[in-house]
């Protein structure tokens, strides 16, 4: 199944996700939790401002909770990023080389979602034995007999958006690959 790749700078050119169905509904599924996440926690640092500042009364815990929850958020939305084409990179090399060489975008373009691949798997690899050990000792943070919460859940997280990152990276590697386009310039024929 190769991608459908529009250009994003014209009207409706919005870059379709690349990958399986079942890829694209799991990393969808995981970066509306990722969203609902971000509501919550939006919601609990207002009521700790409210809490705060009107009743002298703030939340305990919220900014562990701020902290570890940015990254999850982060880990829940990443795999979809990479699945419709919108992670973070700098393209002017690659839009100028595309008029010069496509074959060559192609490449690099696989290059950087192989890279893209070995780096979540180096941060899944890099990850497991801290998830392994939170599992097994019940590791938590916060201040104990004030706040605490278990770390096992945030770093399953981390686990799973990696691996799931790094899979949908190599999908992306591959459809690129195949692909007679690129993912930065418009299809043959459209302007």
């Amino acid at each position: 199944m190769a991608s459908h790749v529009q250009d994003p700078t014209q009207p409706g050119g919005d870059l379709a996700p690349a990958g399986p169905p079942v890829l694209g509904r799991i990393a969808s599924w995981l970066a509306a939790a990722g969203t609902l996440w971000i509501f919550a926690l939006m919601a609990l640092i207002v009521a700790d401002v409210l809490g705060r500042n009107f009743f002298d009364s703030p939340i305990t815990g919220v900014a562990e909770i701020a902290a570890r929850s940015v990254v999850a958020i982060v880990f829940l939305q990443i795999a979809a990023a990479v699945l419709a084409g919108r992670m973070t990179q700098a393209d002017f090399l690659v839009i100028f080389l595309g008029s010069y060489s496509p074959g060559l975008v192609r490449v690099l373009e696989t290059l950087f979602a192989l890279v893209g691949a070995v780096v979540f798997a180096a941060i899944v690899w890099a990850s497991w034995p801290d998830t392994a050990d939170a599992w097994r000792t019940g590791e938590f943070f916060g201040v104990q007999g004030l706040f605490t919460i278990p770390t096992l859940p945030f770093r399953v997280i981390n686990v799973v958006g990696a691996s799931l990152a790094c899979v949908a990276y190599l999908v992306v590697a591959l459809q690129v690959a195949r692909s007679p386009g690129s993912r930065h310039l418009p299809p043959k024929g459209t302007s």
